[in-house]
């Protein structure tokens, strides 16, 4: 999809399914971030990084996330199977940007709720690392971390349907890029993000 404004049309994509198995259960999506829930954070850092727009990917616990996160101008898909693993998510909100009314993304940006150490300048370079329609649909950027792949990764539109098929378990979309590594753009961000992941309980001291 060419649009005319030819300004990039990228839509962030969360993926907050996660039940928090190593912390005792507790849904990723609502750990206590600055004093909110840490799925708000994701997205504010997508929306501050340059995406249009937002959709979140929701599995355990779907209804409190629902009633305790403020979560205005999103979309909102809830991942059935969400104890599969990322790759469900993936394939439930890649579905769900496709099948939303109004004009295609020119791209889809994926993050993961659970690193917030990865700020909008991160974002901000993969998004511009993507260029501009037409050359976005095809885009495939990667942040990196001391040369080694990260997230955000950005997709561009005509990659997304095979980037859909190919999310199984907990890979998301590794396998994919490990099939089109020649064709990734590496963007690094270490010296603006960090990219630890919320999985433990000793990484809760990273929320503080």
């Amino acid at each position: 999809m060419v649009h005319t404004s030819q300004k990039p049309q990228v839509a962030g994509l969360v993926l907050a399914a996660g039940g928090g198995r190593r912390l005792g259960g507790r849904p990723k999506a609502l750990l206590e971030y600055r004093g909110r829930p840490l799925v708000e954070n994701a997205v504010r850092v997508l929306r501050a990084g340059g995406c249009r727009s937002v959709h979140v990917v929701l599995g355990a616990a779907a209804d409190q996330v629902l009633r305790e996160a403020d979560l205005p101008g999103c979309g909102v898909s809830v991942n059935a199977d969400w104890e599969e693993g990322m790759g469900s998510s993936l394939r439930v909100g890649l579905a769900a940007l496709a099948a939303a009314g109004g004009e295609p993304p020119d791209a889809v940006l994926v993050s993961l709720v659970d690193q917030p150490g990865i700020g909008a300048a991160a974002v901000a370079r993969v998004v511009a690392a993507g260029g501009s329609p037409p050359a976005l649909e095809s885009a495939l950027v990667s942040a990196a971390y001391e040369g080694r792949r990260g997230h955000p990764v950005l997709f561009g539109s005509s990659r997304l349907e095979t980037v859909a098929a190919s999310a199984a378990g907990d890979r998301g979309a590794r396998e994919y890029l490990r099939a089109h590594e020649a064709e990734i753009t590496l963007v690094e961000c270490a010296d603006v993000a960090e990219p630890y992941d919320i999985d433990t309980p000793e990484d809760l001291g990273h929320l503080e």
